[in-house]
């Protein structure tokens, strides 16, 4: 199942950051990669910029619960 919209997901953001939070987007890429735009529970610092949403990679996905 690729379409995770609604559920809650961890994993690593770009394969470095952990993250956990809601799927508002599921979507196929160009090319045929799935990505998620997540709402994350609680924000992160990349390179010094706050993100409180997150594009996943589905690759990068760990672990669905709901």
């Amino acid at each position: 199942m690729w379409n995770l919209e609604g559920l809650e997901v961890s994993g690593m953001y770009m394969g470095e950051f952990p993250v956990t939070g809601v799927v508002e987007l599921s979507r196929v890429q160009y090319g045929g990669e799935v990505s998620h735009h997540v709402v994350l529970t609680t924000p992160i610092v990349v390179y010094n910029a706050i993100r409180d949403r997150v594009i996943l990679e589905n690759k990068f996905v760990e672990n669905v619960r709901g």
